[in-house]
Order: structure tokens, then C-alpha cells, then sequence
């Protein structure tokens, strides 16, 4: 199966969608190396997918070790136009509670050491990125969570995600420095994958779902293990019931997005004076400009 125009990429917890049918499993070779799993490819409700285990089906890689450039190349590969990503991540605002989903629109960068570019080896490219989110398919998303009523389930339309590095949870200290910095929800995934998605031109957006508060929280010292991974199960059948809804929206009426056509003005290097090797390494990307 080819040319899939939808990929779900799913977080703790998630992962597989259970729904899924005329499953494929496609281990896909990309020029970044290979990605956390397997691709598995199928339909909801007889609507082409693609489903990657961001951490792998056993959470067998940490934050700091995910393949991300080879997650988003091999999505790329199969044709994939929009991706939504699911992420279990800490609140940070008291009114985004345990279980509630939040829709960001902004993050920031906590992050180190990650590589968050395809480009680079006699090629350079800014991607404009000051509205990371594709804001068509956030919509999509955000009338498809409406739409279902979910009980326990609100829904926070926009916010900032603080991407830190991981794998240690912040200090209280950061936490709160987080809060004053107004950022809404804390996760170590999803701005590195909206960077490369963005040069991949591919729709992105983020369902982020909270699982507890964050330790500036003062009732963080009764958060315990069990009641974390309940919530992160009870997300991961909410997120597959909102995921199908959105596929299903998504099928019917695909929106346009700036995110297609974003690398348009971003290449900086007349693409003849590239390297060979590199314009190899990057054709799937630059087809369309070469």
C-alpha cells in the first residue's frame, strides 16, 4: 500500500490502533537509518493509513534516542500529506486537567543535542516557522474531539508546548519557570517532529493529552505510577476514537496548507551547485524543485 495521504503517530501508550484493518506491517530503509518500528499500514473505516509507534510497539527508545529525521522520511515516502501525532505530556495550567486534550499552537525548545533538519552537506534551507501547527488540520482535529462529547474528555483549543530534552521529568524550579513563560502542557517529542515535518511538507498537528500536572502541582506528591499509566490508557482509547473521527473528516474534505508548499522560497542554495550526493540523499524532498 502506497501513497497514503494520512499518518498517525502515536505516543505513550499508544501503540496501535486498534480499529485498524488490512493490516501491513512495511519496514521502509531511509538515508537517516531506520525508524522506531515497523510501519503499519491499513484503513479506518476503509480510509488508507499509516501507523508508526513513536517509541516503538515496546517503548524501547527514550526521547533522546528516537529516529525522528527517519520517522518523518519514511511517512514521506508513502505519500503521507498530514500527520497527526498523539503525545501523553504533563499540564502545566491548573485548568488543563488529568485526561483533558489540548490542541498547542505554539512550542518552544528545550531541547539538546537533537538534530531537527533534513538539510545540511551543501545545502541550506529555512522553513518559516512561526506558526509551527498547520492550523487547517488543527481545526479538523478540534471539530472531530467536539463532535464525539467524550465524558472526562475537555478540549483546550490552542496553547504553547514546552519541548523539553528528557528523559528526567523538570524540577520544580523548571516547572515553574515553565508556568511563568505561559507555557500550557510540558512533552519531549513533538516540536523535533513539526520541525522535519515542516521541511517535509507535510500538515502537522499535535494531540496532546494530559496525563497529570506537572511537579509545581501541590498536589504532585500524590500522583503515583498506577494512577499515571490508568490515564495513559484511558487516553489512548479516547486519542483512538478522536483519531478516527479526524480521519474520517480528513478523507472527506482535505484541507489545504501552507505546510505543502513550504519549502518553496526556503532553499537558499542554487540546487546546481549542490552535491550530487546530497541532492541523492534528499530527492524524495526536493523532487518537485529540481
Amino acid at each position: 500500500m502506497t501513497d497514503i495521504k494520512i499518518g498517525l503517530i502515536g505516543g505513550s501508550g499508544l501503540y496501535k490502533m486498534e480499529e485498524l484493518q488490512e493490516i501491513e506491517e512495511i519496514k521502509i530503509e531511509t538515508p537517516f537509518g531506520d525508524p522506531s518500528d515497523a510501519l503499519i499500514t491499513g484503513k479506518l473505516d476503509n480510509i488508507p493509513v499509516v501507523f508508526l509507534a513513536r517509541h516503538g510497539r515496546n517503548h524501547h527508545l527514550s526521547p533522546s534516542e528516537l529516529p525522528f529525521r527517519a520517522n518523518i522520511y519514511a511517512l514521506k515516502k508513502l505519500g503521507v500529506e498530514y500527520i497527526i501525532s498523539a503525545s501523553a505530556v504533563g499540564s502545566l495550567k491548573k485548568k488543563i486537567k488529568p485526561l483533558d486534550m489540548v490542541i498547542p499552537d505554539q512550542f518552544i525548545d528545550r531541547t539538546n543535542g537533537r538534530i531537527a533538519t533534513f538539510f545540511g552537506e551543501g545545502i541550506v534551507a529555512h522553513i518559516t516557522f512561526g506558526d509551527p501547527i498547520c492550523p487547517h488540520l488543527a481545526k479538523v482535529l478540534a471539530d472531530s474531539i467536539k463532535s464525539l462529547e467524550l465524558p472526562e474528555v475537555k478540549l483546550h483549543f490552542g496553547g504553547t508546548y514546552l519541548c523539553m530534552e528528557g528523559p528526567a521529568f523538570s524540577t520544580r524550579s523548571e516547572s515553574n519557570l515553565y508556568r511563568s513563560w505561559g507555557a500550557s502542557v510540558i512533552g519531549m517529542t513533538n516540536l523535533t517532529e513539526a520541525k522535519l515535518a515542516r521541511e517535509a511538507e507535510i500538515a502537522y498537528t499535535t494531540l496532546a493529552l494530559s496525563t497529570d500536572y506537572d511537579c509545581w502541582h501541590e498536589d504532585h506528591d500524590n500522583v503515583t505510577v498506577e494512577m499515571v499509566v490508568a490515564n495513559l490508557h484511558k487516553n489512548a482509547s479516547n486519542a483512538q476514537k478522536v483519531i478516527k473521527e479526524t480521519v474520517r473528516r480528513l478523507a472527506e474534505n482535505p484541507p489545504e496548507s501552507a505546510a505543502h508548499s513550504a519549502l518553496k522560497n526556503a532553499i537558499l542554495t542554487p540546487l546546481d551547485k549542490v552535491p550530487t550526493a546530497t541532492k541523492e540523499k534528499l530527492a524524495l524532498l526536493l523532487g518537485k524543485y529540481l
